[in-house]
């Protein structure tokens, strides 16, 4: 049996699924709603989807990312300074070492 709804209906129904979390086709699916009807009546409404994306943080991942070292050797001994080491100071340090 076909259900005829009016355009704040259907504005409702447009509404509460944006809000809902669920995508266009689960909460069609669950209010027994043809995606078709939705699509038609969004775009007939002039209805865009909203483009915020509600997320939600499942786990806290921390990235460490290990920066590459200046390796000097010089003899049996080695020195390992950071990549970010400025130039000016490496040029003073390889002088003091020659």
């Amino acid at each position: 049996m076909k259900i005829t709804r009016s355009h704040e209906q259907w504005r409702t129904i447009l509404n509460e699924q944006q809000t809902s979390g669920l995508t266009i086709i689960d909460y069609c699916r669950e209010h027994q709603l043809a995606t078709s009807s939705f699509y038609v009546f969004r775009k007939k409404l002039g209805v865009t989807s909203n483009s915020f994306v509600r997320t939600q943080v499942t786990q806290q991942v921390e990235v460490i990312t290990q920066q590459p070292l200046i390796e000097l050797t010089l003899g049996k001994a080695t020195l390992r300074l950071p990549s970010s080491t400025s130039a000016t100071y490496l040029g003073q340090v390889l002088r003091a070492l020659v």
